[in-house]
């Protein structure tokens, strides 16, 4: 099972590895920057260099790079929507200099403009990045609060077709369940597999992240709990954990630190849940 979390790059980008094999990961998610302000990633080429051989040396793979939480591509506003494509290019660009396959963002608010007019915002705006060889590009799933894109499957569905770049899929339990996707019991984890193979298609996934929730299914309220502990619960995740269509996915976590449990045992707990 590819199983690991998101860590941080404090120190260079290359101290993700350790970290990551610290809480027992053999995947993982960064950040090439702080994520809640705007600014560039700054990766010299010997840091780059040491990563590239750290993750190879350690079979870790694959990493995802998630975008900063200010890009917003369905917005109707033209100074912001060049700054996030300013920013998702830089992003692309680094992970091509890690060998790092995954580049992951939210497609954003419509603030008011309309959900077809904010899919169609995030259309023209991935479609003027240049997306380097070797790096898709990985919309994912919201929970939906506000006037937030991509908590329904038709949303990726439709920004994934109409663009022209390598652009693939990311799916978020927390957020699907926020959304009103049903993962609480492993016939609910069928039916919103089907559902998405019915409106996305199962092999435009590339990565799950693996989150519980702290609130109920449909309520579009984004907040992270503990594998198992949350909503979602023990059945429900190990549903997903097991599911035949998705279980060679990499997990990511993004749980909590909080109650005692960090990352690593939050990747113990969902080791134990598979083929449990």
């Amino acid at each position: 099972m590819r199983i690991g979390a998101h860590v941080s790059i404090a120190g260079g980008v290359h101290q993700a590895v350790e970290r990551q094999l610290d809480i027992g990961g053999n995947c993982g998610q960064i950040f090439t920057t702080s994520p809640r302000v705007w600014a560039l990633p700054d990766i010299d080429s010997e840091d780059a260099t040491a990563f590239r051989e750290e993750t190879s040396e350690q079979g870790i793979q694959p990493w995802v790079v998630h975008s900063a939480y200010l890009v917003n591509l369905c917005t109707p506003k033209d100074e912001l929507r060049d700054r996030s494509i300013e920013s998702l290019q830089a992003d692309l660009d680094a992970a091509s200099l890690l060998d790092i396959p995954y580049v992951c963002v939210h497609l954003g608010a419509h603030t008011g403009a309309g959900v077809q007019t904010g899919l169609q915002n995030a259309i023209t705006a991935i479609d003027r990045l240049d997306i380097p060889d070797g790096v898709t590009l990985l919309i994912e799933s919201d929970a939906g609060s506000g006037s937030k894109l991509g908590h329904e499957f038709e949303h990726l569905a439709k920004v994934r077709e109409e663009t022209i770049g390598s652009v693939e899929v990311c799916l978020d339990t927390a957020h699907i369940f926020a959304a009103g996707y049903d993962l609480t019991t492993p016939a609910a984890v069928d039916h919103t597999v089907d559902v998405f193979d019915d409106v996305v298609g199962l092999e435009h996934l590339r990565c799950i992240h693996l989150n519980d929730s702290k609130h109920e299914c449909g309520t579009n309220k984004d907040e992270h709990a503990h594998i198992g502990e949350g909503l979602i619960g023990v059945e429900g995740m190990r549903a997903i954990l097991n599911h035949e269509a998705w279980s060679e996915q990499p997990f990511v976590l993004e749980t909590p630190t909080e109650d005692g449990k960090d990352f690593a045992w939050n990747v113990a707990r969902a080791k134990e849940l598979r083929d449990a």
